[in-house]
Order: C-alpha cells, then structure tokens, then sequence
C-alpha cells in the first residue's frame, strides 16, 4: 500500500498476483480525486511494477462503483502555489510513467472517468468500461481547460473529437466512447472483472520482452512522419528478430507446440 502522503485522505493500494498487478486508488469517499498524496502514490505504484518482473501487467483502476477517478482534488491542489505547480507536474510525470513503464497497461473503468481521470484512463494502452461509465473533460465549467490531459486525449481519439470535449465539457457514456475509439471494450458491470482478467492474463502469458520492444516501438513512433517511423521501424525489427523469444516462437510455431519464453 502506498498511503497519500500519510494525510488521511486515502490510498493508493497495489496487489501482485498471476503476474498482474492491479493498482487501486481507495478515496471512495472523494470519488477517488487524486491529491498530490495519491498522484505520489500512483508514481510509486507504477514504479514498483515497473521494478517487479513477477508483474508483467498493470491493471489500473478505482475502489467503489461510482467513480474511476474524478481528476484532480481542487480542493487540495487548486491554488497557484508551489504545491499546486508540483500537483500538475505529478499528473504529466505519471503519464509519462505509464507510457514507458515498458508492460501492457489496462484502465478498468467502473462510474465515471472525468478530467485528469480521464487523462488517466486514456494513458493506459487499453480502456476497458463497464457499461455505466461515463468520460469527460469538464473542466471548462470551472474556468478552466484540460491543458494536461490534451496529450493522452489526442493519443486517443481524433483532435476534433478531443476539441469539441474539452470546449463543450459534456459527459461521453462507454457505448459512445467506444464508437468514439478511446475506450476498447464495454461490458456489462457483472462482466467487467472477468473481462479485465482475461485480457490481462492473455498480455502476461505473452514474451515479456516482444510486449516491450513492440509496446516502446509504437509510443517512439506515435508521433513521428511517416518516413521518420518507417525508418525507426526498420531498426526496431532488425533487433527485435536477433532475440531469442522470436526465435522460440518461430520454433514453437513451426513444432506445433506452446512457446517457452526466456524474456531475452
């Protein structure tokens, strides 16, 4: 467990099991608003899968059923101080976290996802929503503008699309969303569990090491010309074919039979 800043105002737990490890925020009682003590506790989270090669998957999620994470607590982090500058600075060092944590990342969204929870469902590599989730950028309401949150919305979905959210601040329920491309799968509330595991099982059975180079490969190229990603490609597979999990999964593919991953 990763306690907020040892303030009273919630927790940030990790639990390692089957090679998946799940990060919950557990502030139910705020819709699990991230205070600077749980964006903290989110890097630290990360930090330790990162560092843990019995988890080879995060699984990123809220406690309760209301909300994922409703964004940043602006009642703790709202004035223009020191603590506030460094609340922002947390929020685009944790993004930046889970883009090159190098393992298959999963957002299990149950209730809403709004502002830099949004931000921070879409950071993961997959979105998987229960059928009553809901997204939103509504920070326009406030006087404000999602100025963090842009970079993983325009990873995510089309920019017209990610402006006209953020200009307009309305709530996106999951069946739209999906249509919308920014979440993967929705599912019914009682499926939404087995529905995460099964993805998440599947992504740690696989070569620890082909998730990496392929999973860092399309982050280093996401915003690159056509040309400049081609040509980084070329050298991604060139090193990626030396590797001995490529060559067993030739092999195993060949013999009819299950590879056997070394993760070298």
């Amino acid at each position: 467990m990763f306690p907020a800043g040892g303030d009273g105002d919630g927790a940030v737990r990790l639990r390692v099991v089957g090679g998946v490890g799940t990060v919950t925020i557990d502030r139910v009682d705020r819709h699990n608003a991230m205070s600077f003590g749980i964006m903290q506790g989110l890097r630290d989270a990360v930090a330790a899968v990162r560092s843990d090669d019995d988890a080879r998957v995060l699984v990123l999620t809220g406690a309760g059923e209301r909300a994922f994470c409703s964004g940043a607590d602006l009642g703790g982090i709202g004035d223009e101080d020191d603590t506030a500058d460094g609340a922002r600075r947390l929020l685009a060092d944790l993004f930046r976290d889970l883009w090159t944590l190098g393992k298959p990342t999963i957002a299990r969204v149950r209730g809403f996802a709004l502002a830099g929870g949004l931000g921070l469902a879409l950071a993961c590599d997959i979105v998987v929503a229960a059928d009553d989730a809901s997204f939103g950028a509504p920070e326009v309401g406030v006087g404000l503008w999602p100025y963090m949150i842009t970079v993983p919305m325009l990873r995510s979905m089309p920019p017209k699309v990610a402006l006209e959210l953020a200009m307009t601040g309305r709530r996106v329920d999951a069946a739209e969303a999906q249509r919308l491309g920014f979440v993967s799968r929705v599912v019914p509330v009682a499926d939404l569990d087995a529905t995460v595991a099964g993805i998440a099982d599947g992504l740690a059975g696989r070569s620890p090491l082909v998730l990496r180079l392929g999973r860092d490969a399309f982050y280093e190229v996401l915003d690159l010309d056509a040309d400049a990603a081609l040509t980084l490609l070329h050298a991604r597979l060139g090193e990626h074919v030396r590797t001995e999990d490529a060559r067993e999964g030739l092999a195993a593919y060949a013999e009819k039979r299950p590879p056997r991953w070394t993760g070298r």
